[in-house]
């Protein structure tokens, strides 16, 4: 009987640790999305407050729903600590931060769209020219600098899951190809950077496993500088599951640049690719990110396009002819 109970006992320990490699295992392993036709519309919920409103072949609708009528599956939204603070995004309004956030969240999944949570670290814009600590981080150090990352990370997503409207896919930074939270995590100290960038991946995967992790560098025809981001984060072993490039023409190169630079990525890497953010050439950037060698481009999202650059619509709000592009790459690339 005690021999028999030993057996037990034992046969239990290693289904036990079997299941909890298994576990380890699934975490570490990378999420593959649906295919992206995406949009940052972070601006909307501001144009809305001053009055705009949006028509679509002649129909008054809200601006989630005419990105679905067209073929798009996915919103992006920018994330900000503090953009209510003096010196952030949107002084003493707040627009992008977490309440705002979770307004629009529950409209997307509303609409039956996928979402994209772009998180800043900052209190202002986040981009390669920029990436200012949140005025609460300033004077943390090195550790303390982590934990607000993590805890930051966290404490968005609980309070997004608590709605139940966690969303599908998180970038852990914005166009971070010159580092984060400056000037500590600057790209020259990579293993700042990295600590700081995997703090982050770690409150994601904590809060669920099932999330996308994106990198988003801006570096769209810009081969060296994207291999060097990435090689980097990649020996130091950080856990994220997509590329994120940005492509703007004036800072990032040609059609031929961009092509030749996300075909090495998609070649080199066993990641998938995403353009996240462009404007110009809508239906030659959709060509090229959905035509990558081993099928590892598998989607684009358009920025501010309401509101910003090569915009689709008029200034009466109306759609014009560019967001003809549209339905049909959805169906060319197969969007669902």
């Amino acid at each position: 009987m005690v021999k028999t109970r030993i057996l037990f006992y034992c046969l239990l320990a290693v289904m036990v640790h079997c299941n909890f490699d298994a576990s380890a295992q699934a975490s570490e392993k990378q999420q593959h999305p649906v295919k992206m036709l995406g949009a940052d519309i972070s601006f909307l919920p501001e144009l809305e407050s001053r009055g705009k409103k949006f028509t679509d072949k002649g129909v008054e609708k809200d601006g989630i729903q005419i990105l679905k009528d067209n073929g798009f599956n996915y919103v992006r939204l920018r994330i900000f600590n503090n953009p209510s603070a003096d010196s952030g995004y949107s002084p003493g309004k707040g627009f992008c931060d977490l309440e705002h956030t979770k307004q629009m969240a529950k409209r997307i999944k509303a609409a039956g769209m996928h979402f994209l949570l772009d998180f800043h670290y900052s209190d202002y814009w986040a981009d390669p020219g920029k990436q200012f600590k949140p005025a609460a981080w300033k004077q943390l150090d090195f550790a303390a600098l982590q934990k607000a990352v993590h805890d930051f990370t966290r404490e968005v997503l609980a309070a997004l899951r608590e709605q139940h409207t966690l969303p599908d896919m998180v970038q852990v930074g914005n166009e971070i190809n010159h580092g984060i939270l400056w000037p500590d995590g600057n790209a020259a100290n990579m293993d700042t950077l990295a600590a700081f960038l995997r703090a982050g991946c770690n409150a994601v995967r904590e809060t669920d496993p099932a999330i996308v992790i994106m990198l988003h560098i801006a570096c769209g025809g810009q081969n060296a500088e994207s291999r060097f981001f990435l090689d980097n984060m990649f020996q130091r072993k950080l856990p994220f599951d997509i590329i994120g490039e940005s492509y703007y023409p004036c800072w990032h190169g040609t059609l031929e640049d961009l092509a030749n630079n996300l075909d090495d990525l998609a070649t080199r890497y066993d990641k998938d690719i995403i353009v996240v953010e462009y404007s110009e050439k809508k239906a030659e950037v959709n060509k090229i990110a959905f035509n990558l060698p081993n099928n590892k481009g598998i989607g684009t999202c358009i920025w501010e396009p309401f509101s910003w650059g090569e915009k689709f619509v008029d200034e009466k709000g109306n759609t014009n002819s560019l967001m003809e592009v549209y339905p049909e790459a959805k169906r060319l690339y197969k969007i669902k």
